[in-house]
């Protein structure tokens, strides 16, 4: 693995994209219910919104953990 793979990899992140195709819901209504509750295009979040988080943020720590395995080998 070289620098250019390992940062790529290291800077990737979470979108608004990623939230909206987890719960089936349209990226409008994420942003929407992130909103400030007084402004008025805010919406409640959708349905099932902690468990998919949870499964997300699961999947993240799957991902730098695996990063951070393969750079330790590479010190080896």
């Amino acid at each position: 693995m070289d620098f250019k793979k390992a940062t790529d990899i290291l800077f990737s992140q979470v979108a608004h994209d990623d939230l909206a195709r987890t719960l089936d819901v349209s990226v409008a209504l994420i942003r929407q219910a992130r909103l400030q509750p007084m402004a008025n295009a805010h919406r409640a979040p959708p349905e099932g919104w902690e468990k998919a988080v949870r499964q997300l943020a699961q999947d993240r720590a799957r991902h730098y953990q695996r990063l951070a395995d393969q750079l330790a080998r590479l010190k080896k």
